[in-house]
């Protein structure tokens, strides 16, 4: 599994029509792609103006198929979208991160009985 970790930053007081609309453009087109597994909204209490998103992806290569073009049209349609909103965000991290598991000691007993 592959991680894609995006951080924002956005008006404290629009932080949750940010949410809300990202839910609406950008979840709804990633959830069409095959190995979409799904995306988490981290918010953290002490910086309001933050919001980091964790997009969970079955292969990188699944991930990185999605093309230049519809990218750019959901982006572009997603800024308009803030734009009439009067909501100003910015992105100021993206991270890719790979999740290795370990089989659990429990697991690893009952494969030697």
């Amino acid at each position: 599994m592959v991680i894609e970790w995006l951080e924002f930053t956005v008006d404290s007081k629009s932080r949750e029509q940010f949410i809300q609309q990202d839910e609406a453009i950008w979840t709804a087109f990633l959830a069409t792609y095959p190995g979409f597994l799904g995306k988490e909204v981290w918010i953290e209490p002490k910086a309001a103006d933050r919001v980091i998103f964790t997009i969970r992806w079955q292969t990188r290569e699944q991930w990185k198929s999605i093309s230049a073009k519809d990218l750019a049209n959901t982006e572009h349609k997603f800024s308009a979208k803030m734009r009439e909103m009067k909501i100003n965000y910015k992105m100021t991290e993206s991270k890719e991160f790979q999740i290795r598991k370990f089989p659990s000691k429990q697991q690893s007993m009952s494969n030697m009985l």
